[in-house]
């Protein structure tokens, strides 16, 4: 009889602390209600005008990605062009690959929608065939790899599919998943 009424008790406590934070919050919300209610126009303009500025940074910054190459996934065609090109982005995603390899246009594939979808991170492929010094430095040993850089420097690398479900058919869902995992996409864009 005892622990029932124990049960009871802590049943009307835990009662009273929910009613209590819902009743909080409700006020927080009515708190907020009113001072919407208060806004005058001026305070609408100052945020119209806040709105405005930040769009503006957005599109100064699209336009940026778009000159350094963002939006479209390109071959790069030399070492020199690599290290150029690294310099330009925060973000890139760089596959080395085979042009005989199947998996390789597999790959050619995923990151040809993503370049397009994700504007904020630079999309390219390097021939690891014409490429030899960069696949010695970056420890390139099995095709298809991507490796994924940020500011500069090599923050991992993707060899093959196994970090992809470990099949051929892994959905383009799946691939960014794993770049937005590794802070290579901005999740604004998913």
């Amino acid at each position: 009889m005892a622990a029932m009424m124990n049960a009871a008790q802590m049943q009307e406590v835990l009662g009273q602390v929910v009613l209590q934070s819902l009743q909080e919050k409700e006020e927080q919300l009515d708190s907020e209600l009113h001072k919407m209610e208060r806004m005058e126009e001026d305070d609408f303009e100052e945020l119209r005008r806040q709105r405005m500025e930040r769009l503006k940074v957005a599109a100064a910054q699209k336009a940026k990605w778009k000159l350094a190459g963002h939006g479209e996934y390109a071959e790069l065609r030399d070492q020199k062009e690599f290290f150029n090109e690294m310099k330009k982005s925060e973000r890139a995603v760089v596959h080395f690959y085979r042009g005989s390899t199947l998996r390789c246009e597999i790959v050619d594939m995923h990151l040809g929608k993503l370049a397009r979808k994700h504007p904020e991170t630079r999309f390219v492929k390097v021939n690891a065939e014409k490429a030899p010094f960069l696949c010695e430095r970056l420890k390139i040993w099995a095709l298809p790899t991507m490796v994924l850089v940020k500011e500069g420097k090599t923050e991992h690398s993707i060899v093959g599919f196994d970090d992809l479900g470990g099949t051929d058919d892994f959905p383009t869902s799946t691939l960014e998943m794993v770049l937005l995992t590794h802070e290579l996409l901005l999740e604004e864009y998913c």
